[in-house]
């Protein structure tokens, strides 16, 4: 039955897509200069064009906006300028509470730019700000199926209230873009605004299916401009390390990144300082298989979006602390490509070897805005090669309908039954999801396939389907309610049922900010026996819509031979304007429990920002189960922001998953300065 509704709902779509309403501006050429202050009180701008009609992305898709927005833009030799008025017929409702930079702006009230430079309607930049002056940046590929906020570089932004609202003003250095100089340019230009509290997104062009879609933004037009001065940052560094019994440690590191042309660039760095990153938070994993955990190091999360596949043959974290690497990323004539290798240094910890890795990634536009694409991650240790190389395929038959799928082959110890592939059509509208997916991988494949990448597991042929469906009722004191199920099969290659699974799930959104959600679990895994298991889940949460909120969940269930309870509790609050404080709790409690499983996790995080550019934030956590304990503060002043900093770090335990580590004191002294 649902493939049969797939298949009527993909055929339709084919008649009826519907595309984004076109709207085009032409930005004005100034040669004065603008103050960034949010006050848009020079000249230019009573004489710029203006971007406004903007339209409810939700809750009623295609309906005017609550409240206005314009959007006036300049553009000079050096920079493009953004001039924003957000109107609030509340104004002293509006919601700012986020300084952190890159932080989830999207739970503030904010406005966001997309900027797709190269015209190609699948990539561009995006720039939020809120009512502080908060940047967030970040680039999006595959026409809004990947967007990734560790792309990071050096603008300007500054806000200002109103008492009709609030406006904002942005300067963006066009150094710091890829684009194709010339004259009479076309960029694709999107804005969305967001109000948390009427839980509404409004975007300039529209109705549009998702407001990342590339494809659906508007124009800016009419405009030319040369080549910007190449861009040339050297980042030296300096740590020094203090630790109990030990002499101090004094080492250097160095960070190059460098514009080879306006339309590519290339990154080098030598010792880079891995030592004082964000802890990876400790986590219940009642599966047999391993957890994905996210990269937090900036050497691997700048332009990671380019590796994003569903078989992810490129996975960061089996690479440990390096000694050296560089990358090259550009775009030219509808070709995207990437380049990194590194090598790495050796793990006693983990037992790894000092290897040398290499990832070469290329993409050809196709058609409208469909991609096909190359990739092929290496690994070398004592002289043995081990990786995967594949294509993939994204394809877009409208604004609604795609099919995604790649092809894999593996390589290393292992020579046959190593190849995997997938097919994923699916229909996505605003409020609509459905999909279905078949998935084969050899019995060999993730032998290989993890000395780089990630493959949760293999020797499998697998059916997925999902569906997913909002309805903004808004009435009844109910804003939003939505509905997710998902269905999962799969056989050994010799025909043997290892696995099925069901999900289920509901959510409602009230309108005085509590929420509630169900979520359902099924499933039989075939292992040393065969297992039953299965989990019902609550949740209650205030003010979930924003960042200030807090939560309450109860889990209980049966988890291969055990019975289980989860409970859970999770709260977000601004102590002070400029002091914010995070706190989870997980308990987990195992019926019966042989192996002393069961455990208390404690997660909290204090952030104090006495300016956007001097912070301190403290970070603890414990998991009773591994007896860990870690904490981790520090203190940075971003003289050169963001990448010239003075940074004191205190650390005790291992920031690691799973890792208990060393308990005794460590202080680190970083130092490092834009050339």
């Amino acid at each position: 039955m649902r493939l049969f509704l797939l298949t009527i709902l993909l055929s339709l779509s084919f008649f009826l897509s519907a595309e984004g309403l076109n709207k085009d501006i032409s930005p004005k050429k100034i040669t004065e200069k603008i103050t960034i202050d949010g006050k848009l009180d020079e000249p230019a701008w009573r004489s710029a064009e203006i971007a406004g009609d903007f339209v409810q992305f939700q809750p009623e898709k295609g309906k005017k906006a609550s409240y206005r927005t314009e959007v006036k833009i300049l553009y000079s030799a050096d920079y493009i300028y953004f001039g924003i008025i957000c109107e609030d017929k509340e104004p002293e409702k509006i919601i700012s509470r986020l300084s952190k930079r890159d932080a989830d702006l999207g739970e503030d009230d904010s406005i966001g730019i997309g900027i797709d430079t190269f015209f190609d309607r699948r990539t561009a930049y995006f720039f939020f700000t809120n009512p502080l002056g908060t940047q967030l940046d970040g680039r999006i590929s595959d026409n809004g199926r990947t967007t990734d906020s560790t792309w990071d570089e050096k603008w300007y932004s500054s806000a200002s209230r109103t008492s009709t609202g609030w406006n904002a003003e942005i300067a963006i250095p066009l150094s710091i873009l890829k684009y194709k100089p010339g004259k009479d340019l076309k960029w694709g230009l999107g804005f969305v605004r967001y109000i948390p509290r009427l839980m509404e997104k409004d975007t300039w062009t529209g109705p549009v299916e998702t407001t990342a879609k590339v494809s659906q933004f508007g124009t800016m037009k009419n405009f030319s401009l040369k080549k910007a001065v190449k861009n040339l940052k050297i980042i030296p560094h300096l740590i020094s390390r203090f630790q109990k019994s030990e002499k101090t440690k004094v080492s250097a590191g160095l960070d190059i990144r460098y514009a080879i042309s306006q339309s590519m660039s290339a990154d080098l760095t030598i010792n880079p300082d891995f030592a004082t990153i964000e802890a990876d938070e400790e986590q219940i994993n009642l599966t047999r298989f391993e957890l994905r955990l996210a990269e937090k190091r900036n050497f691997f999360l700048e332009g990671s979006e380019i590796y994003s596949q569903r078989i992810r043959l490129f996975y960061s974290r089996r690479i440990s602390d390096i000694h050296g690497g560089t990358k090259i990323y550009g775009k030219k004539n509808g070709y995207e490509y990437s380049f990194m290798t590194v090598q790495s240094k050796k793990d006693e910890d983990q037992g790894l070897d000092s290897a040398h890795f290499s990832v070469f990634r290329l993409r050809k536009d196709i058609f409208k805005s469909s991609t096909i694409g190359f990739l092929g991650a290496n690994k070398i240790v004592d002289g043995n090669n081990y990786g995967n190389v594949g294509f993939d395929l994204v394809h877009f038959f409208s604004e609604k309908v795609n099919l995604t799928g790649q092809f894999a082959l593996s390589y290393g110890d292992f020579t046959d039954k190593n190849i995997a592939f997938f097919l994923r059509p699916s229909f996505d509208s605003s409020t609509f999801h459905i999909h279905l997916r078949y998935t084969q991988l050899g019995e060999n494949f993730a032998e290989n396939a993890n000395s780089v990448g990630y493959i949760r597991d293999d020797d499998r042929k697998e059916l997925d389907s999902a569906i997913e469906k909002t309805w903004w009722i808004k009435k009844w004191g109910i804003d939003r309610m939505e509905y997710s199920s998902n269905y999962n099969i799969y056989w050994s290659m010799k025909d043997t049922l290892r696995s099925w699974q069901i999900d289920q799930q509901i959510e409602v959104d009230l309108s005085n900010k509590l929420s509630f959600e169900v979520e359902y679990m099924r499933e039989f895994k075939r292992y040393e026996a065969d297992y039953d298991n299965y989990s019902i889940g609550f949740e209650t949460g205030y003010n979930t819509r924003e960042w200030q909120s807090a939560k309450v969940n109860y889990e209980f269930g049966h988890s291969f031979g055990l019975d289980y309870d989860l409970i859970g509790a999770g709260v977000n609050y601004k102590i002070f304007k400029s002091l914010s404080f995070e706190y989870d709790l997980n308990r987990l409690i195992f019926n019966p429990d042989p192996d002393s499983e069961s455990t208390w996790i404690h997660i909290l995080r204090m952030t104090n920002y006495f300016s956007k550019d001097i912070y301190f934030k403290l970070f603890y956590q414990t998991n009773s189960a591994i007896t860990k304990e870690n904490i981790q503060a520090l203190f940075v002043y971003r003289f050169q922001p963001p990448f010239g900093t003075v940074q004191l770090a205190y650390q005790r335990g291992s920031n690691r998953f799973g890792d208990i580590g060393e308990k005794w004191d460590t202080f680190f002294v970083k130092f490092s300065y834009v050339l």
